[in-house]
């Protein structure tokens, strides 16, 4: 991950938090329930154990919610989620078909928490339940830090697309990661859809910004090189009054990263106009970098 577009920001504290409740005693008769734990026989954990979370529209911080039987008989367990206001998750709901096994199988599932820019900073206590067994998950948030010259301006804001493929967030292509190796699971965006341009990616900045710098990663890996199936024609848009202008083009690209420098210019967002993909198919962005 670039240290340029993440210094801002701290890393999630690398805390484990769990809660294991024993299973019966011998000879004691566990109760099997379809739609419930069936009592003291489910554990809780999370992971990270704690996190710290900047509050910007697209900088969410994530951990890994798990469940795990530790009685004797099969179980179907409904885990809520639930944090104050206003900080958000992204499920309030995790449900799991938990069998007894010999050892444990954990089930787990990940949950994004994001706040609004204007969260007074504090901790926000996130709290897991299964019938009566609790765990709680503390949020650190901290104060929104200034951007200033050679910081990414859009490190965290408000992304938006033409389209962006159901296995993607349209956030992840402003995450601060660059690197193409985590593009399919963790970071990057996608449009959806296949064969069809233009397509547009692009980010609302906090304010009104200077802008003379904008640097696009594609997708570039051994397996997927740039060439391939990166992207290969765009302009790069910025947005003044509620209007857009072409700043600079881009043609015939086969890199993984590119960087284009024009005049500055005050700009209210920021975009690229996809015209083509190396491979024709999809438009495909690990990270757009504005300075």
């Amino acid at each position: 991950m670039s240290p340029r577009s993440r210094r801002l920001l701290p890393a999630a504290t690398a805390v484990v938090a769990a809660l294991v409740i024993a299973a019966p005693a011998d000879g004691a008769a566990g109760r099997q329930d379809p739609h419930g734990s069936g009592g003291a026989s489910v554990g809780l954990a999370a992971e990270p154990g704690a996190l710290d979370l900047v509050p910007l529209p697209c900088y969410p911080v994530t951990f890994q919610a798990t469940m795990v039987n530790t009685g004797r008989q099969d179980v179907f367990a409904d885990m809520t989620l639930t944090a104050p206001a206003p900080v958000a998750l992204s499920r309030d709901l995790f449900s799991s078909y938990l069998p007894a096994e010999e050892p444990d199988q954990p089930v787990s599932a990940p949950v994004e928490v994001t706040a609004p820019r204007d969260t007074p900073p504090g901790t926000y206590d996130v709290r897991l339940a299964v019938d009566r067994e609790r765990l709680t998950v503390p949020v650190h948030v901290r104060p929104v830090p200034e951007k200033g010259p050679g910081d990414n301006l859009a490190l965290g804001e408000q992304a938006f697309a033409s389209s962006t493929h159901g296995n993607f967030s349209v956030c992840g292509g402003v995450d601060g990661n660059p690197d193409s190796a985590d593009w399919s699971t963790l970071t990057g965006w996608n449009d959806g859809t296949s064969r069809v341009f233009p397509d547009s990616y692009g980010v609302r900045l906090d304010q009104p910004r200077t802008v003379g710098e904008v640097t696009v990663h594609t997708l570039d890996s051994e397996r997927n090189p740039a060439a391939g199936f990166g992207l290969r024609d765009w302009d790069v848009q910025v947005q003044r009054d509620g209007a857009w202008r072409t700043v600079a083009e881009v043609r015939g690209n086969t890199a993984g990263a590119v960087t284009s420098r024009f005049e500055e210019t005050e700009a209210e967002a920021v975009q690229l106009v996809i015209h083509a993909s190396n491979d024709g198919s999809y438009s495909r962005v690990v990270e757009l970098e504005v300075h």
